[in-house]
């Protein structure tokens, strides 16, 4: 990495740093998939006004300053070298061709990006899947230059409504029927003060390892680098919803899909070894710490010293309840409920955030950076989420049929990414090839989720 000289603009923030450190090189993979075939040029043409002209980070190097820090360094662009268009084998059948696109995505999501170019890149694989007969395009964007949020706000400002394209996207609602974050002088309220004292200590085990060697979670060191298997799962919002209104009114969909997931893993876990079912594992939920929703492009150049851009998210180790004889499904629910209503206490996330800045100061970034993989690496799961359109949308007059995302670079055999669209939620699974039975979890998700639907159609409403 190049030194520091009196052009460079400004510094990485902490969590950047940590995601560009030599302990973690972190990415975000999103595709888009689509049912039409995809003009290259259309695609071209749209990409050179969507990254080059939004944030001057896709235009700049991390280089170092006098003080070990990384600060963004402005370079020229040649849009060439940011574009691929892979070739794959003429006439094939669409499982092979989903096996070709699984593996092609599991290699350039472990290539680190060269130091000398901006960390994004763009694959356009115009070739069919199950999921896509026209092709995909895949956006691989390094975590430094933003976090999913800032990448989903840039892209759905390049993105047209598909069936009104003068008319903006919406969201599904995320009202709640009391406020997530309270006052200053509510979040120092005993109770959710000694919870985040706990959360506090569980925390610090949780980066000098908790969690056991189980079915889900193999603690290989470099785990990161090993292929990996994606799978996918959809599910309608209707019937999230119609869990979550069994249950009260505080519970959220969130809730529901990580109870699905937990229950589902630890039915997974039984399964390939029973003992397991009652081992230690826990998931990191990443949580958006933004107080604003999505904004336009324009907006978030202008309020860039807000936060709108860069990393607003930390990750809370969440533990994945033991799986009991005659278990109720809804504990998995209820339990998820109770324990991320604790970990977003504006007092948990704050105890979270002086951890790092104290490590960062007396240790350094590369520290903090080791400290946070240790976490990463030491649970046994990561679950993502996003919101995405209600609306169908276009990209360049490409309808786009459906859209995920994962986290490479994430130190761990099994990941979880969510993002709705279209009144569906999809679940994307990101498991250690050859370590994790991808078909075998699955099928568990989808007994979970009509388990814990059948249950909440015949409970009645319980205090939470």
């Amino acid at each position: 990495m190049e030194c520091f000289n009196e052009n460079f603009a400004e510094p990485l923030s902490p969590m950047a740093q940590n995601f560009s450190s030599s302990a973690l090189r972190v990415y975000i993979l999103g595709v888009f998939e689509f049912d039409v075939p995809i003009d290259e040029l259309q695609i071209v043409s749209l990409l050179r006004d969507l990254f080059l002209s939004t944030n001057p980070r896709f235009s700049s190097v991390m280089v170092m300053d006098k003080e070990g820090g990384k600060r963004w360094s402005k370079v020229e662009v040649k849009l060439e070298e940011h574009i691929f268009v892979p070739k794959f084998p003429e006439g094939l059948s669409l499982d092979s061709y989903d096996k070709y696109f699984g593996k092609y995505l599991s290699r350039i999501a472990m290539e680190e990006s060269p130091p000398n170019k901006p960390s994004w890149e763009v694959h356009i694989i115009k070739y069919p899947t199950s999921n896509a007969s026209g092709g995909s395009i895949a956006f691989r964007v390094h975590h430094s230059i933003a976090d999913g949020f800032s990448i989903m706000s840039l892209l759905l400002s390049s993105l047209r409504r598909a069936d009104n394209p003068s008319l903006p996207p919406t969201f599904p609602s995320r009202q709640r029927s009391k406020p997530e974050f309270g006052n200053k002088r509510s979040s120092m309220r005993l109770p959710g003060f000694f919870n985040s004292m706990l959360d506090f200590a569980w925390n610090l085990l949780n980066s000098t390892g908790v969690d056991d060697k189980t079915p889900i979670r193999s603690g290989d060191e470099g785990v990161e680098f090993h292929p990996f298997v994606l799978s996918h799962l959809t599910f309608a919002i209707t019937q999230l919803k119609e869990i979550k209104s069994n249950l009260g009114d505080e519970v959220t969909i969130n809730d529901v899909i990580t109870g699905v997931i937990f229950y589902g893993t630890r039915l997974y876990m039984q399964d390939v070894d029973y003992e397991s079912s009652k081992a230690n594992a826990s998931a990191c939920v990443v949580l958006n710490t933004r107080k604003v929703g999505y904004q336009l492009v324009e907006d978030m150049v202008k309020s860039d010293a807000k936060g709108a851009w860069g990393n607003r998210i930390v990750f809370m180790p969440i533990p994945i309840n033991k799986l009991e004889d005659g278990q109720n499904p809804l504990d998995y629910v209820w339990g998820a409920h109770k324990m991320i209503k604790k970990k977003r206490h504006p007092l948990a996330l704050f105890i979270n955030d002086q951890l790092s800045k104290m490590t960062r100061k007396l240790k350094g970034h590369e520290a903090a950076a080791e400290q946070l993989r240790e976490t990463f690496r030491n649970s046994s799961a990561m679950i993502s989420n996003m919101i995405g359109p209600v609306e169908q949308m276009a990209l360049a007059n490409h309808p786009i049929k459906g859209l995920y995302f994962n986290v490479p670079g994430i130190p761990k055999s099994l990941m979880f990414t969510i993002v709705s669209y279209m009144g569906m939620l999809r679940v994307t699974i990101t498991t250690e090839e050859g370590f994790i039975n991808e078909k075998k979890l699955t099928s568990y998700l989808n007994k979970a989720f009509e388990s814990i639907l059948k249950a909440a159609k015949v409970t009645s409403q319980r205090k939470i």
